[in-house]
């Protein structure tokens, strides 16, 4: 996968991995994927439902040693 952009939200709690993920995306060009790295176990679906409400592509989510990592697709 080519990443264009890799963001560190680890130790972050709500809402603040949405807010640096919103942040980061707007950098980005449509159609770059922004790899997001996350300690709150709610990110999940809160990421999830972040990108799919703004149009974005949630490719793959993974967890490894208690860090979620997603790569988002910009819409």
């Amino acid at each position: 996968m080519n990443v264009t952009k890799v963001l560190d939200a680890k130790g972050l709690a709500c809402p603040m991995p949405i807010v640096r993920t919103k942040k980061a995306m707007n950098e980005l060009e449509s159609g770059q994927i922004l790899e997001v790295h996350a300690t709150d176990k709610g990110a999940k679906s809160d990421l999830a439902a972040w990108a799919k409400s703004g149009g974005h592509e949630l490719l793959k989510d993974t967890e490894e040693n208690d860090v979620l990592k997603f790569w988002v697709k910009k819409g």
